[in-house]
């Protein structure tokens, strides 16, 4: 977070490169409903899905951190939102180190349809005990996020909430 204040707008992304990227994480996570109920197509549109949300999350809190926190400030609960990108930036993290995107995501029953399909609770990760205790905080921070924010709510709920937040925050950072 000190390198993001340090450096913020320094090498911005285009408003163009960033508008682009909110169209394709908004037509990702369009297509999630379409994807179910198969779970290995579903699972790989959630990756997508997963990818491109934190990646314009990513270019907004490192470019455009004031706009970012607007953006925070103006949402009925806040800390919601934050937690719950936290919790999908995990997912990538997990993603990123080869887990199988299908073990994040389960179907509660045969009911239900494509909205039923929920975030799979996960073990705490046992990685972290090489990690340094800073490194290690940061990861188990993300882990309870997902666990409090993601695991048991309805995936397409949860990238609703994201994209229409990081929209939002987009939109304030093109008029900048």
């Amino acid at each position: 977070m000190a390198w993001n204040r340090e450096h913020a707008g320094v090498a911005a992304a285009p408003a163009v490169a960033v508008d682009w990227s909110v169209t394709a994480m908004t037509e990702a996570a369009g297509r999630l409903p379409a994807s179910a109920p198969d779970l290995p197509r579903l699972a790989a549109a959630v990756a997508e899905t997963v990818w491109w949300v934190t990646l314009v999350d990513a270019t907004l809190v490192r470019y455009h951190p004031r706009r970012y926190q607007e953006a925070l400030a103006s949402r009925g609960a806040p800390q919601e939102t934050e937690e719950t990108l936290e919790g999908l930036r995990y997912v990538r993290n997990q993603l990123g180190r080869s887990a199988d995107p299908a073990g994040f995501v389960r179907h509660p029953g045969e009911a239900g349809g494509p909205a039923a399909w929920e975030w799979a609770a996960q073990p705490e990760p046992g990685h972290l005990d090489a990690c340094a205790p800073r490194a290690r905080q940061w990861e188990l921070s993300r882990y309870r996020a997902y666990q409090a924010r993601l695991a048991g709510h309805g995936i397409t709920a949860t990238f609703a909430l994201c994209t229409a937040f990081l929209t939002r925050a987009a939109s304030l950072a093109a008029s900048e």
